[in-house]
């Protein structure tokens, strides 16, 4: 894996994208254009020379003193950027000129200088005159002012504005973005319509050149600008070099304002806020896709009744005061936060953006419940919880199991049971009553133990056809599945389906333990002293389960025993199920609600000229940890029994995002082995770091209460603890034991030393975040290569630029090229003209066998003392095709799955310019786990 993983060293930072133009220590010229060419002082020397002509006549040509004054201004102003930009960048044209006029001013060649101001002032209104007759009603139109004016637009501005937008990108123009929304604007228009008109015209153009993204956010961010500055009296607007001079001071405006209306926590003030503001990167406001900006601005900024008055590198800031709010050297972790978070080497995760730093401090993504006992008063408490837990935003997950099964007797009324389902129905109408902060839906996943009586009803909870009132509709559904039930698939062996109030002890058994209790229960019905049961074959059980998971998508299938024989928590209770997306697996009961903090490393980001950059991992990993750390004493708790559960054992869940953007970066294939050791040895280094992270600061915090006793004081780390899994399962265990690194003396350190958290990774969806940071979601391969995205915030056209970027290198990229994506659904394996590498580099999820994804997550399952929330894809499913899929997940060692995705007869509707639609692939995109979704099922 040499190869792969590059040595320890310090590397600057890098565009997201690596698509810039820019050469460290070079100067460049940006044109109006857009256009990004070398900065050349002989035309500077040029237009000096003409101004001095044209105020002494033509014979100055020849003068020597022209010539040496004409030179030392030259040198002056290029000496002036050089000290400005000691390690090259790229200036705009309009920067030049403005240090020209400075240089002649102080040179003493007034009359010059003058010449040279009406020069400028005459190009000036000669490109507005060709800018207004590209119009396509041949005039400027008029603009309606927010006073109600009319004004004629400034074209100028305008022209400055998509310079601005088109800076330092590959393979766009300013002109047909400008062309484009003069066309489309009319007379008396609002001023926001020419922002809608501008980022309009800039979008159009994406599926042709991916840069455009990064143009139309730009563009955006004028209008944001605008309307921030405003709102705040400051300004009514500002282009981004503006910007650069005025952010410091409209920070401490917005911390002041935010804090009068009640939104912001009254603490930020303690900060000091010149420090910060002097933090504050405004080039990072350019890194955003469009996608990524306008989810931000319709879910995450902060507003006063529809007005934003925050900015992304604002938000960016008041998340990491938030989180830094608690800690001694408050500044310099919170700029420490910042950099983490506005470079987006590390997310947090939605809450966290929502709420840190707010008076409301709701920092926590994911709840679990059990419903402990088999009472009315502890069902509904159960429920209750639901409600209170879903107010706040929180994703859940119960555990129904032990609720009795139907036809149990009730003693107190001398009556029979309904059964659970009963009560998932009214679960399900809490969660569909209850509104997340009129953020979206309540969403919750109950969890079943696969010998529940009432599985099998269970299974058909999703189903559209039945009894309504013994069906959820918007409810997930999972199974809780024990390895001896798979052990009896394999064997084609009988299965005994209990009511859990018949077989006490069973549901927080586990491992041998499960098998015996199980199999002494059996025995005892066969005798009949357990009459409330029912023996099935298993593997039609097994069978029917994959059906119903093929039909609804539910339940989704996770495994009881790895969850718990590799949890670090064994000492201290049992893992009852998982969350709503399947990736956390923490201990719950009567006393403690589960809860988990969730943020996520940005892969891509730390993958530096092919390699993955490994003291860059290191040192993000080790802020992410203390940031996530710092959520759990900051953090509201709507249940006192959350607040017992966090505080006693503190779990967080790190986990990573971009790995497929990863693979692009280094040239491998999804589908391929070593894309699978990518995994493997990436998963170790975020592994190790994680864990060393959290050990030191136990040493800095003191551990977490609960330490003691656990595989952690035992110096049983994550990789370990598949010993204990190999000692149940024994060759019904395939997992690969791969260490790199030398881990022995973590092991000591963490033994000795102990860990400020139980539990301190997870992988979680991550779609929303993701979509923020510009990458692809989580562990997930591409879906298409070209498609159009619709969620809350709007209809997106995505396409894959790294395939954009390959195709231009052999001059591939056409017209041609992008309708034949369109036409095949965003597929590259029908085009003849792409060559068999880029088909295979660029496959998507449905053209990769899944066995690729289960086999990549074995790899990361070994090192993650939680779980991971994975989506299988399958083309064209089977019965034979699930059952060899989901044997092989349960064999490879895995704990938990989630989505099944499968494409149906017609998948994709094609769309054309003509309908005035955004000209891409319109499809059904696979549900993924979005706060932009108004069904939302994330916890991030």
């Amino acid at each position: 894996m040499s190869e792969i993983i590059e040595p320890v060293r310090d590397v600057p930072k890098t565009s997201q994208m690596e698509l810039s133009t820019t050469t460290p220590g070079l100067l460049k010229t940006i044109k109006r254009n857009g256009k990004v060419t070398h900065y050349d002082d002989n035309k500077i020397r040029v237009a000096i020379t003409k101004a001095f002509i044209a105020v002494e006549g033509g014979s100055a040509a020849a003068s020597n003193r022209i010539h040496d004054q004409v030179n030392l201004i030259t040198r002056q102003i290029t000496d002036a950027f050089k000290r400005r930009m000691p390690e090259g960048g790229t200036i705009h044209i309009e920067d030049i000129q403005d240090q020209v006029e400075l240089a002649l001013m102080r040179s003493g060649a007034h009359k010059v200088a003058r010449s040279y101001v009406l020069y400028r002032e005459e190009h000036r209104k000669a490109r507005e005159s060709e800018l207004a007759a590209q119009a396509a009603d041949s005039r400027v139109p008029l603009i309606t002012m927010p006073n109600g004016k009319l004004k004629p637009l400034d074209l100028q501005r305008v022209e400055t504005i998509v310079a601005e937008a088109c800076h330092d990108l590959e393979g766009v123009q300013a002109e047909p973005v400008i062309t484009d929304a003069l066309r489309n604007l009319y007379n008396q228009a609002k001023l926001s319509d020419v922002h809608k008109a501008l980022i309009m015209a800039a979008r159009a153009l994406v599926e042709t050149e991916p840069n455009y993204s990064f143009v139309s956010a730009r563009l955006l961010l004028d209008s944001l600008r605008a309307e921030a500055l405003g709102h705040l009296g400051l300004r009514e607007e500002a282009t981004f070099d503006e910007m650069r001079d005025l952010y410091p001071v409209y920070f401490k405006a917005y911390i002041a304002h935010g804090i009068n209306l009640g939104m912001l926590d009254p603490k930020l003030i303690d900060f000091d806020l010149d420090a910060l503001a002097r933090a504050l990167v405004p080039e990072r406001d350019m890194q955003f896709t469009y996608l990524g900006l306008q989810t931000l601005y319709d879910r995450y900024f902060i507003h006063d009744n529809g007005v934003r008055y925050e900015l992304p590198q604002t938000m960016f800031m008041r998340v990491a005061m938030g989180l830094a709010l608690r800690e001694q050297a408050k500044e310099e972790q919170a700029i420490l936060f910042y950099n983490r978070l506005s470079s987006f080497d590390y997310m947090a995760s939605t809450p966290t953006l929502f709420n840190a730093g707010t008076v409301f401090s709701q920092l926590s993504s994911c709840y679990l419940t059990t419903v402990e006992e088999d009472s009315l008063e502890a069902i509904y408490e159960a429920i209750k919880n639901n409600a209170l837990l879903s107010k706040f935003a929180g994703g859940l997950g119960n555990d129904w199991t032990p609720v009795r099964a139907m036809g149990s007797p009730i003693r107190g009324t001398n009556g029979k049971s309904q059964g659970v389902v009963p009560f998932l129905n009214v679960a399900d109408a809490t969660a569909v009553a209850v509104n997340q902060g009129g953020k979206r839906k309540g969403a919750v996943c109950a969890y079943l133990e696969c010998w529940h009586l009432d599985v099998e009803e269970f299974l058909e909870l999703r189903k559209n056809t039945g009894d309504d009132r013994r069906r959820t509709h918007d409810m997930n559904t999972a199974l809780w599945i024990p390895d001896l039930f798979m052990e009896r698939v394999q064997q084609d062996g009988e299965w005994t389906l209990f009511s859990p109030d018949d077989v006490k002890g069973l549901h927080d058994a586990y491992g041998k333990a499960f098998s015996t209790l199980y199999t002494q229960y059996e025995e005892e019905a066969r005798e009949g002293k357990i009459t409330n049961c029912k023996t099935v074959s298993a593997l039609k059980l097994w069978r029917r389960m994959l059906s119903m998971l093929f039909e609804t998508g539910h339940p989704w299938l996770t495994f009881k025993d790895p969850c718990n024989l590799r949890s670090p928590q064994q000492h201290a209770g049992v893992v009852h199920s998982s969350n709503l997306c399947t990736e956390i697996t923490l201990n719950t009961s009567a006393e403690e609600i589960a809860v988990c903090n969730l943020g996520s490393i940005n892969l891509p980001a730390h993958i530096i000229n092919g390699k993955l950059d490994r003291e860059k991992l290191r040192q993000t990993v080790t802020t992410a940890v203390r940031m996530l750390d710092n959520v759990i004493d900051i953090n509201f708790y709507a249940v006192a029994a959350a607040r017992n559960s966090n505080l006693r054992h503190r779990p967080v869940g790190l986990g990573i995002m971009g790995f497929q953007d990863a693979l692009y970066k280094m040239g491998m294939d999804y589908a391929s082995k070593e894309a699978v050791e990518f995994a493997d040895a990436s998963m170790e280094l975020v592994s190790y770091y994680a864990i060393e992270a959290s050990c030191d600061l136990a040493r800095e915090r003191g551990s977490y209460p609960s330490f003691e006793g656990s595989l952690w004081s035992k110096g049983i780390l994550p990789i370990d603890s598949i010993n204990l899994l190999q000692q149940t399962r024994g060759k019904n265990l395939e997992q690969d034991r791969t260490q790199r690194l030398d881990w022995e003396p973590l092991r000591v350190k963490v033994r000795t030393q102990g860990m400020r958290n139980s539990n301190v990774m997870a992988i979680a969806p991550t779609a929303t975040i993701s979509n923020i940071c510009g990458v692809s979601q989580s562990i997930e391969p591409t879906y298409q290569n070209l498609y159009v995205k619709s969620n809350l915030s709007g209809e997106f056209t995505v396409v894959n630029p790294y395939l954009v970027a390959e195709l231009k290198a052999l001059n591939l990229w056409d017209a041609v090229i992008v309708n034949d994506l369109k036409y095949y659904n965003g597929s590259v394996q029908p085009i003849s003209r792409i060559p068999a590498h880029l088909k295979t580099r660029f496959a998507t999820s449905f053209e990769i066998d899944p066995m690729w994804l289960v086999e990549a997550a074995s790899r990361r399952q070994k090192w993650i003392d939680q779980a991971q929330s994975l989506n299988i894809y399958m083309a064209k499913p089977s019965g034979k095709k699930l059952d060899e899929l989901y044997k092989q997940a349960w064999l490879r060692g895995l704990k938990t799955t989630y989505y099944l995705r499968s494409l149906g007869a017609s998948n994709a509707e094609k769309s054309t310019i003509a309908d005035g639609a955004l000209n891409a692939v319109k499809i059904d995109e696979p549900k993924v786990c979005s706060i932009l979704d108004p069904d939302c099922e994330a916890c991030q």
